[in-house]
């Protein structure tokens, strides 16, 4: 099996900016609690922005053939190990540390992000077990010495990953463990704003010593936010189109558009974490997974350039989904196996 990775984005230029990530970081608690305070009433909105229609917004299972191919899904408890690569803030890492505990974090208000696994959760091995809503950050490595360099590519990515195994604090979870490997702004990646804005595939032992799932997201902010962090960016050619970029919920453009690159990666690495088990297409070097089939598409109503229609607070802040410690998301829908349709917890029809 190649190690092509899954979350291959798309050829043309109008399908990359479908390219999803979000996350960002708040300056400081006392901000981060006004900032909630003022969420306490939101407005709704269903902002079109340039983009193109597709499939991928149709939500009609006559387009999809999601299918399951026998292998397994992460059914047991999932334990997350950060790798944080290069030279991250305190801030940034808290924001996409919130965003990860609130998978799991059942207090915040709906529609919440815990709220949104629950789509995730829905597939299921050929046992009958379903992907675990137990999520947690169980170790991180902070790389800042890069010790890689600074421009990666999907083979030393693992590499990244080996010597983050092989230190002493950095644990080996063959039964729970996912890696996701996180870049710092400056770190270029193979294919990075062309095709891809994160994959997800698994380890080779002649290079890790072990096979564990793992993703790669960057952060976009620096590089290619138009691509990677839309709708907190949009190309600069067509702005003119829509009324431009959104604004983002935790007030950084590459984080909070890395978050949404995130959860589509860990939906995607649940449901097919050997790239053998959900997906449609032929190819699994390839293949279409359970957040390719929604990129772009955050709320009710959305297709034919429109996001779905998502909340707004008085800030002019955009989210969807409700966080831990006060926290704003907007992350995309996930396909569901249950609607055969994309769905999220901030859907309104």
């Amino acid at each position: 099996m190649s190690h092509f990775p899954k979350y291959l984005l798309l050829v043309t230029i109008l399908s990359l900016l479908q390219c999803r990530a979000s996350a960002t970081p708040n300056n400081d608690r006392q901000q981060e609690q006004q900032f909630q305070t003022l969420q306490t009433n939101p407005s709704f909105f269903n902002p079109r922005v340039p983009l193109s229609s597709s499939k991928r917004f149709e939500g009609s299972s006559d387009l999809v053939n999601l299918k399951y191919h026998m292998g397994p899904v992460l059914s047991s408890p999932i334990n997350i190990y950060l790798i944080w690569y290069g030279k991250w803030s305190q801030d940034h890492k808290l924001t996409i540390k919130d965003f990860l505990h609130s998978i799991s974090d059942s207090r915040a208000a709906s529609p919440s992000v815990a709220d949104w696994w629950r789509t995730v959760s829905l597939y299921t091995d050929q046992t009958g077990a379903n992907i675990s809503r137990s999520v947690s950050i169980a170790g991180e490595y902070a790389d800042t010495r890069y010790s890689h360099g600074n421009a990666l590519t999907r083979l030393s990515v693992q590499q990244v990953i080996a010597t983050a195994v092989r230190s002493k604090p950095f644990p080996v979870d063959h039964r729970n463990g996912i890696y996701l490997v996180l870049t710092a702004g400056d770190v270029t990646m193979e294919d990075y704003c062309r095709a891809v804005c994160g994959f997800h595939y698994f380890t080779f032992p002649s290079m890790v010593g072990y096979t564990l799932p793992y993703a790669w997201i960057g952060n976009s902010g620096r590089q290619c936010p138009e691509v990677c962090a839309y709708p907190f960016a949009v190309p600069a050619y067509m702005a003119g189109g829509g009324p431009g970029q959104l604004s983002p919920p935790n007030r950084d453009v590459g984080i909070d558009g890395m978050i949404s690159v995130i959860g589509h990666e860990l939906a995607e690495l649940s449901s097919n974490p050997l790239v053998n088990a959900w997906y449609a297409g032929e190819d699994p070097t390839a293949p279409t997974e359970i957040g390719d089939l929604c990129e772009g598409l955050y709320g009710s109503g959305g297709g034919g350039g429109y996001i779905g229609q998502v909340m707004k607070d008085r800030e002019g802040k955009t989210f969807n989904l409700n966080g831990r410690n006060g926290r704003k998301f907007l992350v995309q829908w996930i396909w569901s196996p249950v609607l055969k349709a994309c769905a999220g917890p901030n859907a309104i029809d």
